[in-house]
């Protein structure tokens, strides 16, 4: 985290949350399903900073800012701040949030619940306030399923709604690339797609991939359990997949969350190449590229 003493300023990356693989295992009583996933936060992100203000402001730049809907009130990352404050038992505080919007929105790598999370770090921060951390899980909870996982971006495995979490394995250097094709497509919608629910767990995770291929052999015994559905729902997803299938660098591939961005793994090196070079072929779609870890 970047400090400038002088300003107060203090700036953080949101990382985007790529499910890795999402394996759906059941659906409670009250709907909600159940989940079995490896989930890791690459060096690509939003942008939140926080600075002293004479009131509490949120300001939202960046390419996906428009993007945003609903009044600023309702808004994750200002829910974020009373949330805490109250948990906290201060004032709100008068500060001034601003987002960066670079990550598409609704679009399965949880940007505005890692910009929520990032918020309550900054604010723990800011404050000299630290939560206790079960208080401070509780809190992420109430303001959405994934904001918990998003409060430690590292390597972890998300199992129950989202709620439960455990360290993940160390990953190995390599790169990734993240490609929305700039179709949105509804969670509600592709898990009323699904023609199964209760499907098998991961396998069991080894404590760490020494290498791109162990992690691509892990990957490949696993799945997306949402990929099917929303395929079908929106084919523009299939045409992702297969700009990856025809890269010889990237080693492994497959839809983050309910969609519609997807991801390639491949070696550092070859990310930024990888990159432009679908920026080129692809001008309508989302892309970013950066380390997996």
């Amino acid at each position: 985290m970047a400090h400038d003493t002088q300003s107060a300023l203090r700036v953080e990356l949101a990382r985007a949350k790529v499910n890795l693989a999402l394996h759906v295992t059941g659906q409670r009583p009250d709907g909600y399903h159940l989940l079995d996933s490896l989930v890791a936060f690459p060096q690509i992100g939003d942008r939140v900073a926080l600075e002293p203000a004479a009131g509490l402001e949120l300001r939202v730049e960046g390419p996906f800012a428009r993007d945003i809907d609903g009044p600023s009130d309702s808004n994750l990352i200002l829910k974020a701040v009373r949330a805490f404050a109250e948990c906290a038992g201060t004032p709100v505080p008068k500060v001034r949030l601003t987002l960066t919007k670079r990550l598409p929105v609704a679009s399965g790598i949880g940007g505005g619940s890692s910009d929520a999370a990032t918020t309550l770090r900054l604010l723990e921060d800011y404050s000299g306030n630290y939560l206790p951390e079960e208080t401070l899980h509780d809190l992420a909870l109430s303001l959405g399923a994934d904001v918990p996982v998003c409060l430690y971006p590292e390597p972890q495995r998300m199992r129950g709604i989202g709620d439960e979490l455990a360290p993940g394995p160390q990953l190995p250097v390599c790169g990734i690339v993240l490609i929305n094709p700039k179709v949105g497509v509804s969670t509600p919608d592709v898990f009323k797609n699904m023609s199964q629910r209760d499907n098998p767990a991961m396998p069991e995770l080894p404590g760490r991939f020494n290498s791109v291929v162990q992690l691509t052999e892990y990957l490949s015994e696993c799945r997306n359990d949402m990929q099917d559905a929303a395929v079908s729902l929106c084919p523009e997803i299939g045409n992702v997949l297969s700009a990856f299938d025809v890269d010889s660098r990237i080693a492994f591939s497959r839809m983050s969350g309910s969609g519609a961005t997807c991801y390639g793994v491949c070696e550092l090196r070859d990310a930024m190449d990888i990159e432009r070079q679908l920026r080129t072929a692809h001008p309508g779609w989302w892309i970013a590229s950066g380390s997996l870890s």
